[in-house]
C-alpha cells in the first residue's frame, strides 16, 4: 500500500527575515533538492516587519552563495494565518521561539514551534545567533549550523512525520 504523498509545509523564522530565517529556507530547500524529496513546502518570515518587502542581507546572501546556496527570499511579517498553513515553524532562537508561542492562538498552534537547533545532528549550540550586527565569522557560523540543523530537520522528518 503506497502512503499518502501530503505536502509538509514548514516556515523559518527570525527577528527580521533577512539573516537567518533566509537562509534557513534556502539550506533546506538544498537539502531537500539533494535528496530529490518534493514533498515539502519551505517559506521564511520576521518576528517584525521593519525590512518587509526587502531581500535578504546582502552579507548572508554572499556568505550563503559562497556555499551554493540561492538565497531569494523576500522578507515578511509572521501572520496569524501562518499558524493555520504551516506544520511546523522553526524560530532561531529563545526570543524567537517565546514570542512565535506567545501569538499563537491554540495549544495545537503552540505545538508547532520549535528552535532550529533541537534538530542538530552535530553541533552542541542552543540557538542560531543573529549575525547582523557582527562580522563575516557570524555569517559563516550562521551557515555552519543551519546546515547542520537542516539536515538534521530533514532526518527528523522523515522518521517521525512524513
Amino acid at each position: 500500500m503506497e502512503q499518502s504523498r501530503k505536502t509538509y509545509n514548514i516556515l523559518f523564522v527570525c527577528l527580521g527575515n533577512i539573516c537567518r530565517s533566509a537562509a534557513a529556507e534556502a539550506v533546506m530547500k538544498a537539502v531537500l533538492a539533494k535528496h530529490e524529496d518534493e514533498r515539502f513546502f519551505v517559506d521564511s518570515a520576521g518576528i517584525l516587519s521593519y525590512h518587509q518587502g526587502e531581500p535578504a542581507d546582502p552579507r548572508m546572501r554572499y556568505f550563503a552563495g559562497l556555499r551554493g546556496y540561492d538565497v531569494t527570499s523576500i522578507s515578511r511579517p509572521v501572520k496569524g494565518y501562518d499558524f493555520e498553513k504551516f506544520d511546523l515553524i522553526i524560530g532561531m532562537d529563545n526570543s524567537n521561539v517565546d514570542e512565535l508561542k506567545e501569538r499563537a492562538a491554540t495549544p495545537e498552534q503552540e505545538a508547532k514551534v520549535h528552535q532550529m537547533t533541537e534538530f542538530a545532528i552535530r553541533t552542541t549550540e542552543t540557538y542560531v545567533p543573529d549575525p547582523y550586527y557582527g562580522g563575516n565569522e557570524g555569517f559563516e557560523r550562521v551557515m555552519d549550523l543551519l546546515e547542520d540543523t537542516c539536515e538534521g530537520l530533514y532526518q527528523y522528518l522523515i522518521k517521525r512525520i512524513i
